[in-house]
């Protein structure tokens, strides 16, 4: 009953503190730090051991690398080897090899050293992607490049599993052999499951898939990762090990998004409690004496990765000072991977605990400093270099292009090569008229390419890129980004190069369809407006509307750009770009006059906005519905209005119907 008390503690301070912690925007994981900082033995003591709760946390990083290996493939691996073994590994190497060094300067015993290193090597995947999306700068080139190194910095930390492994299990033996029986330990796990990954998981998960049960999928892909995870235990290997492995090979299947969004639940709430346990290790009252090593520690940390990062960028990436700067600013933090490998160091007596509490309060401050550094990159590079270098990411195959395009005239130039960009191609291949794409996903243009599709890999929103693709004697371009903002800035460019070619640009919903006319699209295309036309259109032939008058209200929308059914609803998940104006600010909103309300028995024209006359749309009374109701209409208690206006007119006109105001 003991037990169930500490885990009720758990659940209410973790739901109390992470809930806090996301209002005010720092990531959960410092939540969940602070959360066994809270109630361990080094805090409040709500808890005085929390060994009996570690067997389960430990599951949270067996998840946690499951399903990191379900996001690699070996098709992702060879396309981005160069940036992930030049960049990745060497940061990598360097910097656990200084750190180490300084350790062993400062009084460490090289194993304790080397362990310490390897936490401080790796920088925190979760805080810098969730940034950076956030800021729509994943695909510029520090973008790009911090993606790469972190994505080595994953595969790493499997490395620094199996090397502290042998480090544990030294012996007799000499540290080199252990090192060589560990690797060949690993090496034998690997061939293993993928020859159980191409034999036994494809047809097993086959078999399961056909029951068409959710618990039965769900308990294989438990029994997979859990059962990977025991076999390399039992080698003398880490469990995370066995877990990533296994993912690798499910990941090489059709049945990766299933297992992912099956083992999230578990992952989520065990890593959680993984990061509590650290929190745990915290012992408040010792660490005044520490303070200034945890300072020491992190300025190092922070300052050193930042220039050593910028310097394989610059030097290896090609990228400008600015930018190698900006991408070793991104990833000057350590992170959670850190966690983990202290962890398994600390497990194994490779690290005295009181010691990895100097080094995890380094690692969480960085982790608390990264979202502010990562938001402002930018200004901190320009401030440092002052320079005001564009953003966007360098070519180095725009010969390719040019060369390509050189006999190409009247083609159509696409911009993204989704699906919505592949179909749009093969319709102009049928109709013989040259096209070319250009797309930012490496590995999407290396299949494509492949296969003989005109598709280049290029950013679109670079004047030189443009221009290779044959701008100057282009007939016509189409944007099918996903990405608004991006889609936004690519048009405007093209704005800025050439008037008068005819821009179609895809967007999501009509939300932004006056901001991407303004900036000179010819045609914009909602596909949740089409969506609908398309599925009213087959709805009132079912109907037995003729087919005639359908085509003719089709046409009478696409003729007026939408206007007719433009404004709709919002939702909370309704999104808009950041630096849209007004008109695309603008939704739908219902306000039920009652009996007290202020205009009540006045007219439509009494209570509208001067500065927006036509925002009351609809007036429902009863169960007859008034579209653009006369002026001179006099408001009864219980009618309904529908307004169209931004969220603040919206207030405005709100606050004058009920209260006068």
């Amino acid at each position: 009953m003991e037990q169930f008390q500490y885990i009720l503690i758990l659940l209410l301070c973790a739901v109390a503190v992470v809930a806090l912690f996301r209002r005010i925007h720092l990531p959960p994981i410092l939540g969940y730090l602070f959360v066994g900082m809270l109630v361990g033995p080094g805090g409040f003591g709500f808890i005085p051991s929390i060994k009996e709760l570690s067997f389960l946390a430990e599951f949270g990083v067996v998840f946690l690398m499951f399903t990191i290996g379900l996001e690699f493939s070996w098709a992702r691996i060879m396309t981005m080897r160069r940036a992930l073994l030049g960049l990745g590994g060497i940061q990598v190497l360097l910097c656990t090899l200084v750190a180490a060094i300084g350790g062993w300067y400062f009084g460490l015993a090289p194993k304790t050293a080397f362990v310490a290193a390897g936490a401080l090597a790796l920088s925190s995947t979760a805080v810098v992607v969730k940034q950076l999306a956030e800021q729509h700068e994943l695909h510029t080139i520090h973008g790009k490049l911090s993606i790469s190194i972190l994505l080595f910095q994953d595969l790493a930390a499997v490395l620094f599993l199996i090397l502290i492994a042998a480090l544990a299990n030294q012996g007799t033996h000499s540290l080199l052999f252990e090192l060589l029986f560990a690797l060949v330990k690993g090496i034998g796990v690997f061939i293993t499951l993928a020859l159980a990954g191409q034999w036994l998981l494809r047809p097993l998960f086959h078999e399961v898939a056909k029951s068409h049960s959710n618990e039965l999928f769900m308990l294989a892909t438990l029994l997979v990762s859990l059962g990977a995870a025991w076999l390399t235990h039992h080698l003398q290997l880490s469990m995370a090990l066995g877990a990533f492995l296994a993912g690798l090979m499910l990941g090489e299947t059709e049945f990766r998004h299933q297992i992912e969004i099956d083992i999230r639940p578990f992952r989520d709430v065990l890593l959680g409690l993984f990061f509590i346990t650290i929190g745990a290790l915290f012992h408040i009252d010792k660490l005044p004496q520490h303070w200034h090593w945890v300072f020491f520690i992190l300025i190092s940390l922070i300052a050193f990765k930042s220039l050593l990062i910028m310097l394989l960028t610059k030097v290896i990436g090609g990228a400008s000072l600015s930018k190698a700067f900006r991408t070793g600013l991104i990833l000057s933090q350590g992170g959670e991977f850190g966690f983990v490998i202290l962890t398994v160091g600390i497990n194994n007596q490779l690290i005295d605990p009181i010691q990895s509490q100097v080094v995890v309060a380094a690692v969480v401050l960085s982790i608390v400093a990264a979202p502010l550094l990562i938001r402002y990159n930018k200004a901190i590079g320009n401030w440092i270099f002052k320079t005001q270098e564009s953003t966007l990411p360098k070519e180095n195959k725009s010969s390719q292009l040019a060369e390509h395009t050189a006999e190409l005239k009247d083609h159509v130039i696409i911009c993204g090569f989704g699906r919505v960009g592949q179909i749009l191609a093969r319709f102009l291949e049928q109709e013989n008229i040259s096209s070319v794409a250009l797309d930012l996903d490496p590995m999407r243009i290396s299949s494509s390419s492949l296969a003989g599709e005109h598709a280049f890999f290029g950013d679109a929103r670079r004047p030189e890129v443009l221009a290779a693709a044959g701008l100057a004697r282009a007939r016509m371009i189409v944007i099918s980004f996903a990405d608004e903002p991006a889609a936004l800035e690519t048009l405007r460019y093209i704005r800025s190069l050439r008037l008068d070619i005819p821009v179609f640009v895809r967007t999501r919903n009509d939300s932004n369809l006056k901001t991407f006319q303004e900036a000179g699209a010819t045609e914009v295309v909602p596909e949740s407006l089409e969506a609908s036309l398309m599925l009213a259109s087959h709805l009132l032939l079912m109907l037995g509307v003729p087919a005639s008058r359908i085509l003719f209200k089709i046409r009478a929308i696409h003729a007026d750009r939408y206007r007719i059914i433009q404004g709709f609803f919002k939702g909370t998940d309704d999104q808009t770009l950041l630096e849209e104006k007004d008109s695309a600010r603008m939704s739908l909103h219902s306000i039920t006059v009652t009996e007290n309300a202020y205009a009540v028995n006045k007219t439509i024209e009494e209570i509208s906005d001067p500065e927006a006359p036509s925002a009351i749309k609809v007036l429902t009374r009863g169960s007859t519905r008034y579209t653009d109701p006369d002026p001179k209409m006099i408001i009864q208690a219980g009618d309904v209005i529908v307004l169209y206006a931004t969220p603040e007119s919206l207030y405005l006109l709100g606050e004058k119907i009920l209260r006068g105001i």
